[in-house]
């Protein structure tokens, strides 16, 4: 590897002498744009004809069923033996870059700090390029000491046989450089809070610890917590007391939990009351939802009970859950858009719609963008598609499509437990048409084996429509559209045995295995 000239961008100029040193380097940046613009920078002024690059290279714009922009980007990046990663690439090419970064092929990683957070990588030096970020209302801040110490850890692992690691930041200016000192290298680390403070995280472990009988009346609960982070954070734990009577409240209402009275009871007679989870209140814990969620959702079915529903219903439902956030948000270019496909399925949505004057109006219209992506995938747009026309990355719209199934199964679920047989089949097919990204009739052709929607829209096009058809379609037409194991993998799931005979034709047998 070569370097042809050198830049005058201090955070390029260090990667390409750590290349020049043959080491390794992450590069960390702010901004998920500024981790491609800056491994494109520091790959334009490397030469190689190194052969693992390229078939690495080309490995990278395969990772997708069709290649978006993104992935022209990466590859062409890799094929100089640099790459960037942050969260808008699909898992299978941030695993690619990382098992290749370790391998010593790929040399350096512009990335964000997302990269320092557990993950262990043969990176000699850590250049800090961004010690701020935007911050909202608040404009550029400067990140936590402790996001700081993370990354800087990077530098220099001794499993990797590194004796030592440099870790360095890089200053516009002399105060800047002063300020960096004080503040990161004789600075003290913030301090670190319980999670459990959030409420979703209090309400779904208290269902929980009443679930697996491991707590049975409020002052066995307040006893546990007394003994957390959480606990010994808060002190004074009257406040703590006041938060779980009013979950412990919510959990009643909804159905999750029972006492051994009738009635609910005062947080004055509680202490000693024997708590206990229904059946519902058991498969919420045992499917990790929040209760808010849980009741959210079988709130809305038992809407969809009471009107014609849609598979819109069902995405815009999941999109509008606690589990989804952040949405993907509606950009000023969308609003009459997203608001002309609200007003199509108006009649539809089983999530009560808010006032446009309500602050949770915006969150609200966030859900229909995201369910309309949803539904754009299910009507087999690629990720391509969806990046050029809503700017959603594959790597987030993996974690987003990921979560909804999650979802949607929880659902599933719930309808199961309530009896709701007459949408259980409805929701069943959405979070089948999802999870696969299909339109409604390749279903019989995706639960075959090895058979994606790629394959299937094939299938579909040339007359193979469902199982009947692969029984009847001539091997050798199958063949051409499939590749010959994949063909005869096809005929053996349907139960039917192909052979080979002597003279070269093929003699079809009928089995009696069923599909």
């Amino acid at each position: 590897m070569k370097i042809a000239e050198v830049s005058t961008n201090p955070s390029v100029d260090i990667a390409l002498d750590t290349i020049n040193i043959g080491k390794q380097a992450l590069v960390f940046v702010n901004t998920k744009r500024s981790a491609e613009s800056t491994a494109e920078k520091i790959s334009m002024k490397l030469k190689t004809d190194n052969l693992e690059l390229k078939e690495l290279s080309e490995t990278i714009l395969k990772a997708l069923s069709s290649p978006t922009k993104q992935c022209r980007r990466l590859s062409k990046c890799v094929s100089k033996g640099v790459a960037f990663h942050h969260a808008g690439l699909a898992y299978s090419q941030r695993k690619i870059i990382e098992d290749n970064f370790k391998k010593g092929l790929i040399k350096i990683i512009s990335c964000t700090p997302s990269l320092a957070m557990g993950v262990n990588l043969p990176a000699f030096r850590a250049i800090m390029r961004d010690l701020k970020r935007y911050g909202g209302r608040w404009g550029m801040q400067w990140i936590p000491v402790l996001e700081y110490h993370q990354m800087v850890g990077r530098a220099g692992r001794p499993d990797f046989n590194d004796d030592y690691g440099e870790a360095i930041c890089i200053a516009s200016s002399e105060s800047e450089k002063t300020e960096v000192l004080e503040k990161y290298l004789r600075g003290e680390p913030e301090d670190v809070y319980s999670k459990l403070a959030v409420e979703p995280v209090l309400r779904s472990n208290i269902l929980g610890l009443i679930s697996t009988k491991f707590a049975r009346s409020k002052k066995e609960l307040l006893d546990f917590f007394k003994e957390t982070l959480y606990g010994y954070q808060y002190g004074d734990f009257t406040e703590i007391e006041i938060i779980i009577t009013k979950i412990l409240g919510d959990l009643d209402e909804w159905g999750f939990i029972k006492t051994d009275k009738d009635d609910f009871v005062s947080a004055d007679e509680i202490g000693e009351i024997n708590l206990r989870s229904t059946p519902l209140g058991d498969r919420v814990s045992q499917l990790y939802l929040d209760p808010y969620t849980a009741n959210f959702i079988i709130t809305s079915l038992r809407r969809a009970l009471q009107k014609k529903t849609t598979e819109f219903s069902y995405l815009q439902m999941v999109s509008n859950t606690l589990e989804l956030r952040p949405l993907f948000k509606v950009k000023m270019k969308e609003i009459e858009f997203v608001e002309a496909v609200l007003n199509d399925n108006a009649f539809n949505l089983i999530v009560l719609e808010p006032s446009v004057y309500d602050h949770e109006y915006d969150d609200f219209l966030n859900s229909i963008k995201t369910a309309i992506i949803f539904e754009d995938w299910m009507d087999e747009n690629n990720e391509e598609y969806l990046l050029e026309k809503y700017d959603v990355t594959p790597g987030l719209f993996g974690m987003k499509l990921n979560l909804a199934d999650w979802i949607l199964y929880s659902t599933e679920e719930l309808a199961k437990m309530l009896n709701f047989n007459e949408i259980l089949k409805d929701i069943s097919k959405t979070r089948f048409r999802l999870k696969k990204g299909i339109k409604e009739e390749l279903i019989p052709l995706v639960r075959l084996k090895k058979i994606g929607r790629v394959r299937a829209r094939k299938l579909f096009r040339n007359g193979v429509k469902d199982i009947g058809d692969v029984k009847k379609v001539d091997i050798t037409k199958l063949t051409q559209l499939l590749g010959k194991a994949l063909a005869y993998d096809l005929k053996k799931q349907i139960g039917e045995e192909i052979k080979e005979v002597p003279n070269g034709r093929r003699k079809g047998q009928l089995g009696l295995g069923k599909f």
